[in-house]
């Protein structure tokens, strides 16, 4: 699942025969670290989105739009001052390196016609837009990387731009049979790891696939690779080289079942595509399930980088939003963890309440047979009709050291109800805020996160700022459709929850959560009518897949027909009871399950 240089290179190949002439028309950056940019050509208007996020940069055309933040931020003014209206004169990559350069030409203020550069870099953690002048000197970045960031290199307005050399690889475009083979055969390593460890832009799939069609064994040692197996794998190096000197990339996705393993921009025949496989169309869910190991290829690489990444764009876009939520629901539910922990060990000291309750009467009961000066006393406990041996106070009378008894069982007790009632509120407490922690997993969108801070403001944890009045919420559950037409629906949070158990839910419809653990109350309306088995298992298995238990192999799941579930009074939100249910374990794989 690596973003390479060939994947790259196929990219440079759709961005110059379709951006090339075209004029750059708007310019967006939706996120800190990310640019959406919309251009003008002569198919219409085509939108790229390019990403500099450190866990998932990306550059791919998009169809969708997105929300943009009120105030543009510096570097998408500057962006805008620039090449606004401007005409790409070109898209290039320096050999098979993780770099796009698009060549914007533009009027400057006076009127002359100049040029700048747009630098795209999808390096990981690395990964950067840098915007330089003609004479190559930078302009800005979407992020600064300054001296005590970076010994390498500085990416700072003024400083020259270059590329840095860190690793002593070869270029595909200008190596030589002999230099190929001396580089590999110095590593001590598996054939396909002195591959990549030798190439620029070579990722370990695309070395296994390139070893593979060589006839080689990736995981042969190089040491033991012959002269003809050094020739076949550099001629496979040249096929490459020719696929992407002419442009003809075959982007694929190897599939397990439904399951999307590796891609590649040409076919990956080690999971038995054809090397001259054509585009297909997309299978379905059900279709996929059935066929095994398969590789599908897509029409385009962008298609393919949206099809992949853009559920996890999008979830790894709300797990850095929901940070900070995250943050202080993890440090209060540590809190009352350790505060549980406490009173627990507290509780477990109250054992001995009923035991000097017991010395205390046998003494009232027995004491006048206790010598003076004594240390102990034998008696009869009456019961358990056994003789026990109660320690005494030889300073003490009998009647002192009962009282003595009395006092101690008398502050246990306090406590033990005491810690009886708080232990039940931490616990209640604890999953509430497991059940928040759940809630902001499965948040997609903003405004989900909006209704989970709503939520922990009204429970105290935060404090609202100043004046500002509730926000309006527009968060709604996830519909689904079973497969005998049945809707379901998925509360998000505990005040969906609550939502769709006590205002939507009516009497007959049945109610569905994970056994024990924190999770989504899932509906079912019946419209009075009986459900299918089917449409049971469905609802189960979406119970299973909003729940904390989700990547568990079978989730328990409870359900029961909503008359049956109640709230109790003063509970927290997303809180019910319910003594009489049916249990089945399923698996969470939602995938054949239609969303609305």
């Amino acid at each position: 699942m690596a973003f390479d240089g060939l994947t790259l290179a196929n990219l440079r190949y759709e961005l110059e025969h379709e951006l090339v002439g075209a004029r750059l028309y708007k310019i967006a950056q939706p996120e800190a670290d990310e640019l959406l940019l919309t251009f003008k050509t002569n198919d219409g208007q085509k939108r790229l989105l390019i990403s500099a996020d450190a866990s998932l940069p990306l550059v791919y055309f998009t169809e969708d739009n997105k929300p943009s933040p009120m105030t543009a931020p510096n570097f998408c003014m500057l962006l805008r001052k620039h090449l606004q209206n401007g005409r790409i004169t070109s898209v290039t990559q320096p050999g098979l390196e993780r770099i796009l350069r698009i060549d914007v030409e533009h009027l400057d203020e006076m009127g002359d016609l100049c040029q700048k550069t747009l630098i795209i870099e999808i390096m990981g953690k690395h990964s950067n837009i840098i915007f330089v002048n003609g004479d190559g000197t930078i302009l800005d970045s979407i992020k600064h990387v300054s001296a005590a960031v970076s010994s390498v290199r500085e990416v700072l307005p003024g400083k020259p731009y270059f590329v840095a050399r860190t690793q002593d690889k070869l270029d595909l475009f200008t190596m030589s049979s002999e230099d190929f083979t001396q580089a590999m055969a110095v590593k001590p390593q598996p054939a396909y790891k002195a591959l990549y460890g030798t190439v620029t832009g070579i990722s370990p799939i695309l070395a296994q696939e390139l070893c593979h069609r060589a006839g080689v064994d990736g995981d042969r040692p190089t040491a033991a690779m012959d002269h003809a197996a050094y020739t076949r794998l550099y001629q496979t190096m040249l096929t490459l080289k020719a696929t992407i000197e002419g442009g003809t990339f075959t982007p694929c996705v190897a599939f397990d079942g439904k399951k999307p393993q590796e891609y590649a921009a040409i076919p990956l025949t080690i999971y038995g595509a054809k090397a001259d496989a054509k585009p297909t169309v997309r299978e379905t869910a059900q279709e996929a399930a059935t066929t095994g190991f398969y590789v599908e290829a897509f029409p385009s690489m962008s298609t393919l980088l949206e099809y992949y990444y853009a559920e996890k764009n999008a979830q790894t876009r709300i797990h850095q939003k929901s940070a900070d939520l995250r943050r202080i629901v993890q440090t209060i539910l540590e809190r009352d963890v350790k505060k549980l922990d406490q009173q627990l060990q507290q509780m477990k000291d109250t054992e001995k309440r009923e035991t000097y309750r017991i010395y205390g009467e046998l003494l009232n009961t027995y004491g006048y047979g206790a010598a003076p000066g004594a240390k102990s006393l034998e008696a009869l406990n009456y019961y358990t009709n056994e003789t026990i041996q109660i320690p005494l106070d030889p300073t003490l009378t009998a009647q002192e050291n009962a009282k003595r008894y009395f006092d101690r069982y008398g502050k246990l007790k306090r406590t033990y109800e005491a810690l009886t009632t708080l232990t039940e509120e931490v616990k209640a407490e604890i999953s509430h805020l497991e059940s928040i922690a759940t809630s902001l997993e499965i948040a997609q969108k903003e405004e989900d996160l909006t209704q989970i801070k709503e939520e922990l403001i009204e429970s105290g944890y935060i404090h609202r700022k100043g004046s500002a009045k509730k926000v309006k919420i527009t968060s709604k559950p996830f519909h689904y459709v079973s497969s005998d037409g049945f809707d379901i629906y998925v509360g998000k949070n505990n005040f969906q929850n609550d939502q769709l158990t006590f205002q939507l839910a009516t009497g007959n419809d049945w109610w569905f959560h994970a056994k024990k653990i924190p999770g989504s109350h899932v509906v079912v309306k019946t419209d009075g009518k009986e459900l299918p088995d089917r449409t049971f298992e469905e609802a189960a298995r979406l119970a299973a897949y909003y729940s904390k238990g989700r990547e568990q192999d079978k989730v328990e799941i409870d359900y029961i027909q909503k008359k049956h579930v109640k709230k109790p009074s003063g509970a927290k939100p997303g809180f019910v009871v319910y003594y009489t249910n049916f249990s089945m374990a399923v698996s969470s794989d939602i995938s054949d399950i239609k969303q609305i």
